[in-house]
Order: structure tokens, then sequence, then C-alpha cells
């Protein structure tokens, strides 16, 4: 138990350091650096429709959009098993 309780703050303390040190970006931005970098000519075929107000609010929409998926995937799996079962019983 004490090695489990060690091992979740090592990894905790971890995080904490490395979060503070890195600048997090999306692979959009990141794609967009290197195409910019290889051809300097290049221009995007069209714009985004609407860009969120700020990084936060970009990636709490993220977020809510993998919860959203994760729900509907962890509902449909739990229904299909519960149907297996219910057709054993």
């Amino acid at each position: 138990m004490i090695r489990k309780v060690a091992v979740f703050f090592i990894i905790l303390l971890t995080l904490l350091v490395t979060a503070q040190a890195e600048e997090w970006a999306g692979t959009d931005d990141q794609a967009e650096e290197i195409i910019s970098k290889i051809n300097p000519d290049y221009e995007p075929w069209f714009s985004p429709i609407w860009e969120p107000p700020s990084g936060e609010i970009e990636s709490l929409l993220f977020s809510l959009q993998a919860a959203i998926g994760a729900s509907l995937i962890g509902y449909f799996l739990g229904y299909y098993r519960g149907q297996k079962y219910a057709r054993n019983a």
C-alpha cells in the first residue's frame, strides 16, 4: 500500500514539474509550423468558421468532445454486454 502511494506521488510530482516547463500545443499548430518551415509560401485552403476566444475554452471543448465520445462507447459496450448476459441467463 505504501509503495502504491509513493509511486502515485512521484508520478504526480513529475507531472506538475514537467507541466510547468512545457508549453502545450495542438497538433494543428505543430503541423502548421513544420509546413511553414518546409514551404514558406504555403497558404491554407480554408480558415476555421469559428475560433474559441482562448486556449482554455478550446481545451474545454476538446475535453467535452472526448467525454461524450467515451460515454457513448461505454454505453454501447455495456448495452451489448448486458444483452449477451440476458440471453445466457
